[in-house]
C-alpha cells in the first residue's frame, strides 16, 4: 500500500522500493531512484540553511534538465513551495511571476541570469539566487546572495518543516492570454491523488517510460514526473525544436507514453512513423484541447497497437476527464467521464443538474480541487464557488460549503455519461443568432484535409454580430489553396458557420507557452489590423 501524501514522498517511496532502477534521463546521463532522492534531499538542506520558511516561494527558470527536477521535488521536501516558470518567457514576464509570488530563492542558469539582472533589481522579496553550472565567478548583485550549485547542495543536514498534504505546494502561472497570467496555487493533496488517479488509468507501472516533451511548468508537462515517479517508473526530459526532435527520442528511448498537446500531434501525423514504434509506445495520450478527427485518425494509422487516451482537464483541478482507448471508436469526439476520486457536474446557470444533451457548464469536485489563484480574491472567488445547494453530494446537513472549480467551458453529457466539449464560454462566437464553437469549425477544417493547422475565432461585424474568421496554415508544408477551403466549408457547414475570411499563413502558427495554438493572440492581431466589412 502506498502511503505518500507529499510529493518528494514519490521519490523516496520508490527508492525504497527499486533504488537502483532509473528514475530520471535527458539522453545523455541518467538518474537513479537512490541518486534523485538524495540531491532533493541535499536541495532542500540548501534552502534550509538560506532559512527558508514553511511555504516560501521558489522560483525555477530553467529548461528541462535534472536541477529543474530536483529543485521541484527538494522545495517540496523542505517544506517550501516551488514556482515552475516557462523557459521561453522573457525578462519581463519572469519578473512578473517573481513580484506577484514574493518568490524567495531564484534557481536558474548562468545563462539566463544576465538577460534578468535588470528585471531582478524590481523584486524586493528575492533574496538568494541559485546557479547550476557551477561558474568560476559569481557575479554581484546589490542585494542578493548568489550561490554555485554545488556549494548549495553541500549544505549540512536539517530539520523539515512539517508539512500536510494540505499544504501548498506549488503555483503554476497560467499562460495569461488575455490580461496578465493567474498563479493557480496546488496543495501537496492535488498533485499526489492526480498523480494516483492517472497513473491508475493509464496504467503506469515500473517498466515504462514516459517522454517529458511538454513544459514543465504546464501541469500536464508536471504530471509526467508525478505519474512515473508514483509508478517507479523512468522519465526522459526532452527540450525540442521540431517534431522530428519528439519522435527520435520517442524511438531512441522506447517510450512506452507520451502525452502531448493537439498542435503538436498535428505535427507529428504529418510525419513518417517506423513501424516499430508500436512496439514499445504502449499509449499515447491528448490534452489541453480537442484532437482533430483526422489527426486522431492518421496516429492511429501510424500506430495500430498504441492505444489512444483523449483526456480533458484545466490547471484549476489538475485533471478532470479521461476517455477509455475502448469506447475512441464509438464517440471519438468524447472527452470521456471523470477520473478517478473526482466528479464532473454539468450545471445550468442556476446551480442545477442539466439533463442529457443539455449544454451546461462544467464543474468539478474533489481531491483535484485547487487552492485558488494567488493573491486574487476576485478572480477566486469567480472560478472557485460553493457547491449549489440540491447539487449532488450537497446534503443539507452540511454546514460548511464544498469548494468546486467551475471551468468556465461548456459541454453535454449523452445519455451513457460520456462528455462533449463544445466551447469556453469566453470564446464562443455569436453570429446571426446562432453560438458556435471555435472547436466546432476548426474540427470540419482539419476534416478537410486541406489545413496543416488553423485557429477560429469570430471578430465584430455590423449585421451579424461576430463574422467568423479563419487563419491557417497548409498540409505537409504546401500552401494553402483558401478558395478550396471555402467551397468545402460551404459544403460541409451550415450557412451561419462559413468563414468570412480565410486568411493563409505560412509555417507553425504562435502557440502560448504551454504549446497550445495561441487563439486570442490571432484574434487580437487580426482586429488590430484589418475589419470584416459587411
Amino acid at each position: 500500500m502506498d502511503n505518500s501524501y507529499a510529493l518528494h514522498h514519490l521519490i523516496i517511496h520508490s527508492a525504497e522500493r527499486r533504488p537502483d532502477a532509473i528514475a530520471l534521463g535527458d539522453g545523455k546521463a541518467e538518474l537513479s531512484y537512490a541518486v534523485l532522492a538524495e540531491r532533493c534531499q541535499a536541495f532542500a538542506n540548501g534552502l534550509l540553511a538560506l532559512g527558508v520558511e514553511r511555504g516560501d516561494r521558489i522560483g525555477i527558470y530553467l529548461d528541462k534538465r535534472f536541477e529543474t527536477v530536483i529543485g521541484s521535488f527538494g522545495s517540496a521536501a523542505a517544506g517550501a513551495a516551488f514556482v515552475p516558470i516557462n523557459p521561453i518567457l522573457k525578462a519581463q514576464q519572469v519578473a512578473y511571476i517573481l513580484q506577484d509570488c514574493n518568490v524567495r530563492v531564484l534557481v536558474t542558469s548562468p545563462e539566463r541570469l544576465p538577460q534578468m539582472s535588470e528585471a531582478l533589481a524590481h523584486c524586493p522579496d528575492l533574496r538568494h539566487v541559485v546557479l547550476t553550472g557551477n561558474p568560476a565567478e559569481l557575479p554581484a548583485m546589490e542585494g542578493l546572495g548568489v550561490h554555485r550549485w554545488d556549494d548549495f547542495m553541500s549544505a549540512p543536514p536539517r530539520q523539515a518543516h512539517r508539512i500536510t498534504e494540505s499544504d501548498m505546494l506549488a503555483i503554476l502561472y497560467t499562460s495569461g492570454s488575455t490580461g496578465r497570467p493567474k498563479g493557480v496555487v496546488l496543495s501537496h493533496r492535488n498533485m499526489v491523488t492526480g498523480a494516483k488517479s492517472v497513473a491508475s488509468y493509464l496504467g503506469n507501472n515500473p517498466d515504462d517510460t514516459l517522454l517529458a516533451a511538454l513544459p514543465l511548468s504546464f501541469d500536464a508537462g508536471f504530471s509526467q514526473l508525478t505519474t512515473a515517479f508514483f509508478s517507479g517508473a523512468r522519465v526522459v526530459l526532452l527540450n525540442y525544436l521540431f517534431p522530428q526532435d519528439v519522435l527520435k527520442a520517442v524511438v531512441r528511448e522506447r517510450v512506452t507514453g507520451l502525452t502531448a498537446v493537439p498542435p503538436l500531434y498535428i505535427q507529428l501525423a504529418q510525419l513518417k512513423w517506423p513501424e516499430t514504434v508500436t512496439e514499445h509506445l504502449r499509449y499515447f495520450a491528448n490534452t489541453g484541447g480537442r484532437m482533430p478527427l483526422d489527426t486522431l485518425t492518421t496516429l492511429r494509422a501510424h500506430l495500430p497497437r498504441t492505444q489512444p487516451f483523449l483526456m480533458y482537464g484545466l490547471t484549476e483541478a489538475f485533471r478532470a476527464t479521461y476517455l477509455p482507448p475502448g469506447e475512441v471508436d464509438r464517440r471519438p469526439d468524447s472527452i470521456g467521464k471523470a477520473i478517478p476520486n473526482a466528479e464532473v457536474l454539468v450545471l445550468r446557470e442556476d446551480g442545477s443538474e442539466c439533463s442529457p444533451n443539455e449544454p451546461g457548464e462544467l464543474v468539478q469536485r474533489g481531491a483535484h480541487v485547487a487552492m485558488g489563484y494567488w493573491n486574487d480574491p476576485l478572480k477566486t472567488e469567480e472560478r472557485f464557488k460553493p457547491l449549489p445547494n440540491g447539487a449532488p453530494a450537497r446534503h443539507s446537513g452540511l454546514v460548511l460549503p464544498e469548494i468546486a472549480v467551475f471551468s468556465g467551458d461548456t459541454v453535454r453529457r449523452d445519455e451513457d455519461g460520456y462528455l462533449y466539449f463544445i466551447g469556453r464560454r469566453d470564446e464562443m462566437m455569436k453570429t446571426s443568432g446562432y453560438r458556435v464553437s471555435p472547436t466546432e469549425v476548426e474540427e470540419v477544417l482539419y476534416g478537410t484535409q486541406l489545413v496543416g493547422e488553423c485557429a477560429a475565432f469570430g471578430v465584430p461585424h455590423p449585421t451579424l454580430g461576430q463574422a467568423i474568421c479563419v487563419i491557417a496554415s497548409g498540409r505537409d508544408g504546401a500552401p494553402l489553396d483558401t478558395q478550396a477551403l471555402l467551397v468545402e466549408c460551404k459544403q460541409r457547414m451550415p450557412a451561419y458557420m462559413v468563414p468570412a475570411v480565410i486568411e493563409a499563413r505560412d509555417g507553425p502558427l504562435p502557440r502560448n507557452p504551454n504549446g497550445k495554438i495561441d487563439r486570442k493572440a490571432l484574434s487580437t492581431e487580426f482586429e488590430n489590423r484589418s475589419k470584416v466589412q459587411a
